[in-house]
């Protein structure tokens, strides 16, 4: 995941030895985030650069490891399932029921569970809490190569590298984990291509096996110069790979505001606001929200304002935040898999600095 301008948020919300660690959580730990740097956008069939992103302070982080790292001293129960949100007559307390652990009862209850929430779909109904399909698809990969591979696909850019085809496709490639830097065949690289796939094209494909999506994923790769080429041709025929519909939620959207009973309950990150990635914006929403909400918490625990306020203000800044990035970051899709709108994509006029909500409302 990519963290630039929610850095600050982040590291508020850290203690400081915590913080001292965030290196150890990224993909490469032996080389220090540098302070100013930019991600390069290639033409995808010619390797012509087209722009470069600035990427200042851009930590590289794995999901994985830093979930390890925040967890520390943390309460945290695996494996169950939400089923409903109750409220006291009294208006202090929600509970939460799960099917296969023990009702839990607070005086706030966060759903931050993701893109596709149940917490989003019990407070707003199945139909206007539900995630967005959108007609674009992507197919990612996880793989290792020989050294001399590994050294020549890093050879591109030691962390990351992006590239607009103009077929219509959008890619990827980074480091996902540099275990030994010393040994090249230890480098995990990440690595995917997005394309335009209608709906109906997403239904008529929903069963096709793993061969299959290999398969394909390897003809758009054709397209491209390396490292994408190389890199996709060099994959076995039994490689895994995870293949998605791209998806939105936009909280400022009509019929998306959830009742949050007096301040008792509310939503987070992903659960909040799905956005597309390739403005790379979600995780610094995510942490923002938490700094805001641990803000919120803070004026209605110590009495400076009531939890209905604090979480009210709370809600209102998320959604005209978050809400603008979603709308802008799915425009930015839509431009980057369209050759002749690529150059007026946000992604090439605003980099991945955050945009004002005025700014998002195309």
């Amino acid at each position: 995941m990519g963290l630039h301008w929610g850095t600050e948020s982040l590291r508020t919300l850290m203690p400081e030895d915590m913080w001292l660690r965030i290196q150890s959580v990224q993909v490469d730990p032996s080389t220090p985030t540098a302070a100013k740097d930019a991600i390069q956008f290639l033409n995808g069939q010619t390797g012509e650069l087209m722009t470069s992103v600035p990427a200042n302070n851009f930590y590289r982080l794995r999901r994985r490891k830093l979930r390890a790292l925040l967890a520390k001293g943390l309460d945290i129960r695996y494996g169950v399932r939400l089923d409903k949100i109750k409220y006291s007559e009294d208006g202090k307390s929600a509970t939460a029921s799960f099917h296969n652990g023990p009702s839990i009862t607070a005086s706030l209850v966060v759903g931050t569970d993701g893109a596709r929430s149940t917490t989003r779909e019990i407070l707003l109904g199945p139909d206007q809490g539900s995630i967005r399909t959108l007609p674009y698809c992507a197919t990612f990969v996880q793989a290792r190569f020989t050294a001399d591979q590994a050294l020549f696909l890093r050879s591109f850019h030691p962390l990351y590298l992006a590239s607009i085809n103009p077929a219509g496709y959008f890619a990827f490639f980074g480091l996902h984990d540099l275990p030994d830097p010393e040994q090249p065949e230890t480098w995990t690289f990440f690595f995917y291509i997005s394309w335009h796939s209608p709906l109906d094209e997403q239904e008529a494909t929903a069963n096709w096996s793993n061969a299959q999506r290999l398969q394909q994923v390897k003809e758009f790769s054709k397209e491209f110069t390396d490292p994408w080429k190389s890199a996709f041709n060099w994959l076995p025929d039994d490689q895994e790979v995870w293949y998605m519909s791209l998806t939105d939620f936009d909280p400022g959207a009509e019929g998306h505001r959830w009742d949050n009973k007096g301040g008792r309950v509310t939503l987070a990150g992903d659960a909040a606001h799905a956005m597309t990635y390739q403005r790379g914006q979600g995780l610094n929403h995510s942490v923002t929200d938490a700094r805001k909400l641990a803000t919120a918490i803070g004026d209605f625990y110590s009495g400076r304002k009531t939890r209905a306020e604090a979480i009210r203000l709370y809600e209102e800044e998320m959604i005209a935040r978050a809400g603008g990035e979603v709308r802008m970051s799915t425009t930015n899709t839509e431009m980057v898999h369209d050759w002749q709108k690529v150059l007026k994509s946000p992604i090439m006029t605003k980099g991945m600095t955050k945009v004002p909500d005025n700014q998002a409302k195309n």
